[in-house]
């Protein structure tokens, strides 16, 4: 398969990276992972939950630990779902752009929230240090197929014919549950399900059963006592 760099990553970047997981392909077996970055969002994520249980699809969603500060009822909904989660940092930052000491803590600061062995760095960039640090402790999950629906300088068209041209067994198929990515998202996810569908696919989430739980209970009651204290505040304002 020839690549394009817009929708996979360049091959020296994924060397930089040997132990990192960019497919998870399975011998004659026609299977894909489709996993949404950035959420939760309240206009965008419950739709994506809705749609698949609709098609009975199980996913992986990478959250941003300050969307599940703000809405920990939808991030529950997500485990609740069956859906996996993972570790996409507290604030959104960039790797190469952050000093090692302050981004190792806005990973934990998110994880505190999210409970994950799982992590995807935002924008797909960490420093090699970073990277052999944060292996020690997580699954690194990077992708194989990113749809670009976040590019606002492409139509929505070509976003899904990124999906449904790259994809091949074992493709890890990155969307983005975002406001920015939601134009996108809405025109091009369903038709993407409903045609890797009709040529065989199978959907799964990331898991690794060997690995510790994910989203254990400690990390449901900080949830619940999250919520309740945001529906005091929303009370009182």
């Amino acid at each position: 398969m020839r690549l394009k760099p817009q929708v996979h990553l360049p091959r020296h970047i994924t060397k930089w990276f040997p132990a990192a997981i960019w497919r998870i392909p399975e011998e004659d077996k026609k299977v894909v992972y489709l996993t949404f970055d950035d959420g939760p969002i309240p206009s965008v994520t419950p739709w994506v939950l809705k749609l698949l249980k609709e098609n009975d699809i199980k996913a992986t969603f990478f959250c941003v630990g300050e969307n599940v500060f703000r809405y920990p009822e939808i991030f529950e909904q997500i485990v609740e779902d069956g859906h996996a989660v993972g570790n996409h940092t507290y604030h959104h930052i960039q790797g190469l752009k952050s000093e090692n000491v302050s981004y190792f803590k806005d990973i934990e600061q998110a994880n505190h929230l999210i409970g994950s062995n799982l992590f995807r760095p935002p924008h797909g960039w960490l420093k090699r240090s970073q990277y052999h640090f944060i292996s020690q402790k997580y699954r690194i999950i990077m992708w194989d197929v990113i749809s670009c629906d976040y590019n606002q300088n492409i139509t929505k068209e070509e976003v899904l014919n990124n999906v449904l041209k790259y994809s091949r067994p074992g493709s890890i198929i990155t969307f983005h549950d975002s406001l920015k990515a939601e134009g996108h998202l809405r025109y091009a996810l369903p038709k993407a399900i409903a045609e890797l569908k009709k040529q065989g696919y199978e959907f799964r989430k990331i898991e690794f059963p060997k690995e510790r739980r994910l989203f254990n209970p400690v990390h449901r009651q900080r949830l619940q006592k999250l919520r309740q204290t945001i529906r005091q505040v929303r009370r009182w304002a």
